[in-house]
This record gives C-alpha cells, sequence and structure tokens, in this order.
C-alpha cells in the first residue's frame, strides 16, 4: 500500500502521464514524442490493440494498423504482441484503420483538433481467426441473423470503409427501424455518433441498447468514455463500476475505473482498479506495471517503480527498451 504523502505527490503528476505513455507505446515505431521540442507541438496518436478469443493453437495473426487520409500517402504499421502503435498526426480529422490477416475489423476517425491522443482498440476473434464486423462483442452478446437486416449489415461496412458515415448512419437507423431490439445495433450508432461527437445522439443510441440488453457491457463502457471525454469524472465513475459490476472479468472496464479514480484524487481506489485489471489481464494490460512505474519515479519512489518494472518485464521479456529498463532496475533496489 503506499503511504499518504506517495499518493498526494501521484495526484499532482498524473497530468503528466500521457507522455510518459507516450514514449512507451511509440519506441516500437521509432518515435519519442518526449525528445520533440515543446515549441514543435508534434502531435502523436498512440495506444494498443488487444485481441482476445484466438484459437489455442497459439497462432498470432497478421496484425496492422493503418494511418489514412491527409494530404500524405496512408502510413501502414505491423503490430507485434504487444499490441501497440504510435503515428505522428499529419493533418485533422485522419482515420485509423485496423486489419486482421488482410480483413479490416475496426475503424476510428480521430478528433478534427490535432493534438496527444490515446485510442485503444479491442478486438474479439471468431473461431477462424477473424473479428466480427460489429466489433467487441463477446459471445454471450452474439444475436441470431435477422434476415431482414442482414443486407443493411453488409451496406453498413461498406459505408464505414468508404468512411460515409452518413450514409452508415441511414442504414443502421433502417436497421434499428426493423429490428428495434437489436442492442448491437443502436450501440453500433451510439459509437458512430460518439466518433462525431454528437454525444447527445451518442447517449440516446446507448440507452436504447441498454434497454435491449442492460447487461451489454461495451455500451456501459462507452457511455463511461463520453462522460470521460467531457471531464464528468464523477458520473465516468459511476457508469465504470456498473461496467465492471455487470462484467466483473472486463480488464478494460477496470483500466478506466482506475485511470478516472485518479483524475478526482481517489489514489487508492485508483490503484486497487488498475490491480484488479492487471489481475484479469495480466498480459494485455502490462502497460499499466509502465504507467505505475512512471508515476512512482516522478514521486522519487524509485524502488517502487523497480517493483512494476521488474512485473513487466516477466510478462514482457521481448521488449524493445528492456535493457533501458534493467539498468534503472540494477540502479534503484527494491528496498530503498
Amino acid at each position: 500500500m503506499l503511504s499518504r504523502s506517495y499518493l498526494i505527490i501521484l495526484l499532482f503528476v498524473f497530468a503528466v502521464q500521457i507522455s510518459a505513455q507516450a514514449d512507451e507505446f511509440c519506441a516500437e515505431s521509432g518515435n519519442a514524442p518526449s525528445f520533440d521540442s515543446p515549441f514543435a507541438h508534434v502531435p502523436y496518436v498512440f495506444g494498443k490493440i488487444r485481441i482476445s478469443g484466438l484459437e489455442a493453437d497459439g497462432r498470432f495473426p497478421n496484425l496492422s494498423i493503418t494511418l489514412s487520409g491527409g494530404p500524405r500517402p496512408n502510413e501502414k504499421l505491423r503490430i507485434g504482441k504487444t499490441g501497440n502503435y504510435c503515428f505522428k498526426l499529419r493533418s485533422p480529422g485522419e482515420t485509423l484503420i485496423v486489419e486482421i490477416d488482410g480483413i479490416e475489423v475496426a475503424r476510428k476517425t480521430l478528433s478534427a483538433a490535432l493534438g496527444q491522443l490515446r485510442e485503444d482498440f479491442e478486438i474479439q476473434a471468431t473461431p477462424s481467426g477473424r473479428s466480427p464486423a460489429s466489433g467487441v462483442v463477446s459471445a454471450r452478446f452474439s444475436r441470431p441473423v435477422n434476415p431482414q437486416t442482414e443486407e443493411y449489415y453488409k451496406q453498413t461496412a461498406e459505408a464505414e470503409k468508404n468512411k460515409d458515415t452518413n450514409k452508415a448512419l441511414s442504414l443502421l437507423k433502417q436497421i434499428v427501424a426493423l429490428d428495434p431490439a437489436d442492442f448491437v445495433a443502436w450501440a453500433k450508432l451510439g459509437s458512430i455518433y460518439q466518433d462525431k461527437k454528437s454525444y447527445a445522439e451518442a447517449l440516446a443510441a446507448y440507452k436504447k441498447s441498454l434497454e435491449q440488453k442492460i447487461d451489454y457491457t461495451p455500451a456501459w463502457i462507452n457511455v463511461g468514455m463520453i462522460r470521460i471525454s467531457q471531464k464528468e469524472y464523477e458520473a465516468a465513475i459511476a457508469v465504470l463500476k456498473q461496467a465492471a459490476e455487470i462484467d466483473p472479468k472486463s480488464a478494460r472496464a477496470f483500466q478506466l475505473l482506475g485511470e478516472t479514480y485518479l483524475q478526482t484524487r481517489h489514489g487508492n481506489l485508483g490503484a486497487e482498479a488498475l490491480n484488479k485489471a492487471l489481475l484479469l489481464d495480466p498480459i494485455g494490460m502490462a502497460e499499466i506495471h509502465l504507467q505505475l512505474a512512471h508515476l512512482y519515479q516522478l514521486a522519487g519512489a524509485n524502488h517502487l517503480a523497480t517493483r512494476e518494472y521488474k512485473l513487466f518485464l516477466t510478462k514482457v521479456p521481448g521488449y524493445k527498451d528492456k535493457k533501458k529498463l534493467e539498468s534503472f532496475i540494477a540502479k534503484n533496489p527494491e528496498t530503498p
């Protein structure tokens, strides 16, 4: 357990966490945001792609992410098992496209305002190794195919691929008109509104989704993310607590809950939720060790940072900057 003095310091330094995270995510693609001149205001988008439900043979798919749009050619990165990616942004409103084995499985249009952005993707693979077009949907959230709406879903996927969000919205509205109980379509409608930052419409769509299936965790998590983006942290905590209670195996819900607790200066609760995320998904959430380590370093608690770095390296032994972390560990024993 952290001492009170450490907790107070950590709360003050939490605001710089994004800069620390950026270097860790960007190292694999050869970028180092912290080395850029602060006067250059170089914008980055970075994050992690998590894939669950892969087949037992252990084959990791051909995973890639592309930054599309803007005046320059598309940039494509091959993603390793860490799931980390990083791009320098080039112009407002660019799009991230995730592909598995050459098949598009997710797409995200970025904010029109350039700045440091973190965008994570969570992909639920099907037994064939491909992801359903509807996004992060576990088996317990699957619905039988409705023949009345199947063609509309195909057209929606095509519209999204062509970045025609207005057509996608129109098609999804037709889907929910034909099948008002389709909680997946309602949530998809909400996600498109969310991408467009039409938060009132997004929240209304998520509400409809949850009216059809109250335990649909992806909708709860997205509502929480909207509240976070609006800096309504107490509301976000209430929503994310609900998501974690409904699905106590959702590492993402606990991760967001922990980070939001830290924003509201609830250090102990934040650490508890982050550690729960680590317990649920030790490898996929391994980056949390790095986040905590950076905070400890900024607080002058290097021995605690060493502990987090050690735990991280046991989970990600092939980390690109392993020698750098080992050097820090050698100079800062766990016993201060």
